[in-house]
């Protein structure tokens, strides 16, 4: 006779003051009998729950992962994620951009457990799409993280009031207002991005 063993869950209503604190070992295996939370972890190893973003926001991303993707596809540079991706990043954070890229050099380097969880990089490119429940001064701070930790090029896309940060490695912030698209330049050659598939 075979016998599974049943994890009984319950929901957990965490308030944003109290702070849980968890290593990167503890998340991975948090993460792996919550599949269906959206999970990051801070460098100060503050555990964040995210919050389902609507079906607006959840549109416009996958306009920007479908675009990503389609010239990741034809080109062959490297490889695109979707926002169910975590990555390790240097400071050792977990975080799931809503978008991201990484050269195909830099995932072949990786072990083939290490692109099975969490890939220990921060991604050359990130894409962070401002839903109504996100504060833009969190994502902000998220963006100069991922600068800070390697990414060559980032967008915090604010649909809100149509603007678009743009995070270059060793930069200053570019701010564009309603722009119709956003070129990937020398990080993503080729790759241009319809924001008026987004707005």
């Amino acid at each position: 006779m075979t016998t599974t063993n049943l994890i009984k869950t319950i929901p957990v209503n965490i308030p944003k003051e109290i702070k849980l604190k968890i290593t990167h070992e503890q998340f991975i295996e948090l993460a792996l009998v919550n599949r269906d939370l959206q999970l990051e972890r801070t460098a100060t190893e503050e555990l964040i729950i995210m919050a389902p973003k609507g079906s607006i926001t959840g549109n416009r991303n996958s306009s920007i992962i479908g675009q990503l993707w389609s010239w990741n596809y034809q080109t062959k540079l490297g490889k695109s994620f979707n926002s169910s991706s975590s990555f390790h990043l240097p400071n050792g954070s977990n975080r799931s951009p809503d978008a991201a890229w990484v050269k195909q050099e830099r995932w072949d380097a990786l072990t083939r457990e290490q692109q099975e969880t969490f890939a220990l990089l921060c991604p050359d490119f990130v894409v962070e799409l401002r839903s109504k429940n996100d504060t833009i001064l969190e994502l902000q701070k998220k963006m100069k993280e991922y600068q800070e930790n390697g990414a060559r090029l980032g967008w915090l896309i604010n649909s809100k009031n149509r603007t678009v940060e743009t995070y270059w490695q060793n930069q200053e912030i570019e701010i564009y207002e309603n722009p119709d698209s956003l070129s990937g330049e020398n990080v993503l050659p080729g790759f241009a991005l319809d924001l008026t598939e987004v707005w």
